[in-house]
């Protein structure tokens, strides 16, 4: 018999620690990437199983962990994966601070697309090496690559590492086969090494399809790593822990050595538990998840279009997090940010993601459906006063 779960739920956050929910007053939160619904129960009955034992010793990832995330992604997505091809980290922003040194020296060239994660930007210049970007051309409200201009950095710069978002964030794309391909024919013409940040892949929407790069990476698999986690897709960010793919043995050994000088390769206890319940029992929570979300979504959009026309809304293919054109109603990103904020909700401000978010908000959709109609009101509201 099918569960059904209850998004509905409001549940309280406050002075749990939340980083969303950290107000002392009534500000509704829809920033930063969790969810507000509760972890699927498959996951917190293998977690409270774990607590119950009475032991939390030093744990080590098990057989059955493995069978988990090679069924996960072989029957999702087509991705052969087998145990020698995987590897934990604490998160997928540690591991592109990681790949920094597997892939490049200081100084060295690394390009992303703009606008992008912060960390995409900021991990770059933190381990000493050149940021270089390459903006997406908005077209058809859309994010598109610019394949000339990122073979003409490539060249300029001489760039080392090519760092992708896929599915895109902020943006929401979800890059097709062809897109990837496309960029593959591009780095392996220059010798650009390729990390593909994929911890969205899960949240792909409906009448859209993730391609992991891997599956495309045949002949130059010593130069592609993809990176991905269940923490963005159970909500379970709060245990740390994500994987890292990668199909040639010496770039697996390379990436290996490199976690072991700064001993970065275990997940805790609760970490492996939590990873095996969500790729084996997890599925079902998910799909009524999206399901949710994607109602979210729909209710956002005509909210919009209805309410604040002049606001170009960004239809994400992936994700819960929809990218926000406000430039009709202000050019000042601080006032922007100032009378959303004057009105008792928060959004995460689009400049962080890079110049090219001048003017942009990203708004979060994940939440009971009574928590985003309150929000979006104050929105509504927040604009009336610019």
């Amino acid at each position: 018999m099918q569960v059904s779960y209850n998004f509905d739920e409001v549940v309280d956050r406050r002075d749990t620690g939340s980083l969303k929910w950290h107000y002392s007053d009534d500000t509704i939160p829809l920033w930063v990437a969790d969810m507000d619904f509760k972890a699927a129960p498959p996951i917190l009955n293998a977690i409270e199983q774990a607590v119950q034992h009475g032991i939390l010793g030093y744990t080590k990832p098990t057989k059955a962990l493995y069978d988990a995330i090679i069924n996960w992604h072989g029957s999702r997505y087509d991705l052969a994966l087998n145990q020698e091809n995987i590897l934990f980290s604490p998160g997928v922003v540690p591991s592109l601070a990681l790949m920094m040194n597997v892939f490049t020296d200081i100084g060295d060239a690394v390009l992303v697309n703009a606008p992008i994660y912060t960390p995409f930007m900021s991990k770059v210049e933190q381990n000493g090496r050149t940021l270089i970007t390459s903006s997406l051309q908005e077209s058809e409200d859309k994010y598109r690559l610019n394949l000339v201009d990122i073979e003409a950095k490539i060249i300029e710069h001489n760039v080392k590492l090519y760092l992708l978002c896929n599915p895109h964030n902020p943006g929401g794309r979800v890059w097709t086969p062809d897109e990837l391909n496309a960029l593959l024919t591009i780095c392996k013409k220059h010798d650009v090494a390729i990390v593909s940040d994929e911890i969205h892949q899960d949240l792909t929407l409906s009448g859209h399809t993730f391609t992991p790069f891997l599956t495309l990476a045949a002949g130059y698999e010593h130069k592609v790593v993809s990176l991905t986690s269940m923490t963005k897709t159970f909500n379970i960010a709060g245990i740390k822990g994500s994987m890292i793919f990668a199909k040639d043995a010496a770039l697996i050994q390379k990436i290996s050595q490199q976690q072991q000088l700064n001993d970065e390769y275990e997940l805790n206890l609760f970490a492996y538990t939590a990873m095996r319940s969500a790729y084996s029992e997890g599925s079902e929570w998910l799909s009524q998840a999206l399901e949710y979300i994607e109602g979210n979504i729909n209710l956002t959009m005509q909210y919009f279009a209805e309410h604040l026309p002049k606001i170009k809304v960004m239809r994400p293919e992936a994700s819960y997090l929809i990218w926000l054109d406000c430039a009709a109603y202000s050019q000042d990103d601080q006032q922007l940010y100032n009378a959303l904020r004057a009105a008792r909700v928060e959004l995460n401000a689009g400049i962080k993601y890079g110049e090219e978010g001048h003017s942009k908000m990203r708004l979060n959709v994940a939440c009971p459906r009574a928590v985003l109609v309150e929000g979006l009101n104050r929105i509504h509201h927040a604009f009336s006063t610019i």
